[in-house]
């Protein structure tokens, strides 16, 4: 099994992250919804903000987080408020 952090733009601090809602491997993460690990990561590490899930679908589509934030910002607020997760 493949560690996540071997998954671009993870680093210690996302891994020690993703650990407290039991992801360890990198074919877990790429196998999950990077929207419901997010809302996991929310409620399971306080102040857990949108670069965290930037990085983590840039992790699942092996892109670097800030095209993720500037392609698909808007797509990605509207996604989190029809989850009832819009930022404050």
């Amino acid at each position: 099994m493949k560690p996540v952090s071997s998954l671009p733009g993870l680093g210690p601090r996302s891994v020690e992250q993703l650990a407290r809602v039991g992801i360890h491997g990198a074919d877990t993460l790429l196998a999950s919804d990077p929207f419901e690990v997010y809302a996991r990561l929310r409620q399971a590490v306080p102040g857990t903000g949108l670069n965290a899930l930037y990085a983590l679908i840039g992790a699942i589509e092996n892109r670097h987080w800030i095209d993720i934030k500037r392609e698909r910002r808007a797509e990605i607020l509207i996604r989190l408020d029809r989850m009832g997760l819009a930022p404050k």
